[in-house]
């Protein structure tokens, strides 16, 4: 296996875009190009991740992206793997790199929604759950990830103020993220006066519908000699599954998916939780950071809350956790969401994460779930 870098990134902001995916993505796909200083030319193979395209009446994204970045004859795979689509895509990505079937790949994520009224885009959001045992009885991702809070609030002495203060950690890190949908920091008496969505989650407890894009360019080691930006070396990529239904589960206590991908995932970088400095992880709702944050191995069983709460995953804490603000702030563009987690660290390498810096670190990781948790990826970088 080769090593394999990242040597570019690019994000529109989250939030609203007038433009459609496609247009999104091929503008990001371009930049991160250009940020990299590669011409389209060199790209092996592009990974184009899309969920709700059809809502535009779009589909098989991937050759209209590669056309126009003005090479459509590359070969393209177009991802859908729910919430985690850009984080699959990314996957396959690294292997194409890593196996030598291409020394420069370009993984692009987008998703637009704003056109579709809330109860529509709720809809098509439970299409990723089981729509046979969930989704057709009336199961939405508010209720299923209630249904997850419930469970932990009933097994561990949780408070309010232990979940509230995940929305306003990452409100306050989005505020400093010119990428992000909501830029304005809240108050803990503002979450605590929110409205309930699916108790015990409050309207702060939940990311908003995102429209948005990201993309970045992984190129072999030996293919960049000189690369124009500190790149991150891919140290582990692993993905991993579970049942996609609730009621099949062990327990409703943590994600089984995210345990083995991140126990693979540490096995293979030779690392342990201990050695991440800082991690951006998928906290759709407040309680799958928690959830997150203890199937990473970064806490034990029933203690994430309590450390939040307690500064230890703030942006001056001893464990940064989503200093871009997250999901729950930064937004939730679907198939967007899980390359724009890499963004991210990819500024915060590169010294473009002004106003919003984390210390400097040697590993940083990122975790993105599709749906709740029937797919997920962890990916590990290292600085070079």
């Amino acid at each position: 296996m080769r090593e394999a870098w990242v040597i570019g990134a690019a994000s529109t902001r989250y939030g609203k875009l007038a433009e459609s995916a496609r247009e999104a993505a091929t503008r990001v796909g371009l930049a991160a190009l250009d940020d990299a200083g590669v011409e389209p030319r060199a790209v092996g193979h592009t990974f184009v991740a899309n969920c709700f395209g059809l809502t535009e009446r779009q589909g098989h994204l991937g050759p209209l992206v590669n056309q126009g970045l003005g090479i459509p004859e590359v070969p393209s795979v177009s991802v859908e793997s729910a919430c985690s689509s850009s984080s699959a895509a990314l996957h396959e990505a690294y292997v194409h790199v890593a196996g030598g079937f291409a020394d420069v790949a370009l993984v692009v994520g987008a998703e637009r929604l704003s056109h579709l009224d809330t109860l529509t885009a709720t809809g098509y959001f439970a299409f990723a759950a089981d729509s046979a045992f969930e989704a057709r009885n009336g199961a939405t991702f508010p209720g299923l990830y209630a249904t997850l809070a419930d469970a932990y609030r009933a097994a561990y002495r949780t408070t309010p103020e232990m979940f509230g203060s995940i929305a306003v950690k990452n409100h306050a890190n989005a505020a400093r993220n010119p990428h992000a949908h909501f830029q304005r920091e809240i108050s803990m008496a503002t979450y605590l006066a929110s409205p309930t969505v699916a108790a015990p989650l409050r309207l702060y407890d939940c990311c908003p519908f995102s429209d948005g894009a990201a993309a970045v360019v992984l190129a072999a080691r030996e293919a960049v000699p000189r690369p124009a930006r500190e790149p991150l070396v891919v140290r582990a990529s692993v993905r991993s599954g579970a049942p996609t239904a609730l009621q099949d589960r062990p327990d409703l206590l943590g994600i089984p998916s995210t345990r083995r991908a991140a126990e693979t995932a540490f096995r293979r970088a030779h690392l342990e939780p201990r050695d991440i400095g800082f991690a951006e992880v998928h906290d759709c709702f407040t309680i799958a950071e928690v959830l997150a944050l203890e199937d990473l191995g970064f806490f034990p069983r029933g203690t994430a809350a309590r450390e939040s709460l307690e500064g230890t995953t703030a942006r001056d804490g001893r464990l940064p956790i989503n200093p871009s603000g997250g999901l729950k702030a930064k937004g939730h563009p679907v198939s967007a969401t899980g390359v724009g987690q890499v963004v991210e660290i990819f500024e915060q390498a590169n010294g473009r994460a002004t106003g919003r810096e984390v210390p400097r670190t040697d590993y940083a990781l990122a975790h993105n779930v599709g749906a709740t948790g029937g797919s997920c990826s962890v990916h590990i970088f290292a600085r070079r």
